[in-house]
């Protein structure tokens, strides 16, 4: 019947609705600093091993404040932590949190659920 199909639909859409609230903010963070192609990219030459900031920035045609700022937004969304030594700062990737947002990202989606 037609009242059956709209609480369907209104309860596969209270669904989506709480996986997006259930999103945390290093998740949201995570994927807004995987927004910009620069650090997408640091995150691939990270995945290989650690690198220095200078090897890093290097890499790319911007100024050190820039690169300064994208090593910033990639600290704060926890997808990279900085080493220091001297005057020299080596990233690591977090993978775990690479790990945890994307399958939050796939529960948001609903990939893999058999409910919708």
């Amino acid at each position: 019947t037609r009242s059956s199909r709209c609480s369907g639909a209104d309860s596969a859409g209270d669904r989506r609705l709480a996986r997006i609230s259930a999103m945390s903010e290093t998740e949201s963070s995570v994927l807004k600093a995987l927004a910009h192609p620069t650090r997408r990219e640091i995150v691939r030459i990270l995945r290989a091993g650690d690198r220095t900031a200078g090897d890093l920035a290097g890499r790319f045609d911007a100024a050190p404040s820039t690169m300064s700022g994208h090593f910033s937004v990639l600290r704060h969304a926890g997808l990279v932590q900085g080493r220091r030594r001297g005057t020299t700062i080596t990233y690591t990737l977090n993978v775990s949190v690479l790990e945890e947002t994307l399958l939050a990202t796939m529960e948001f989606l609903g990939i893999g659920d058999d409910d919708d």
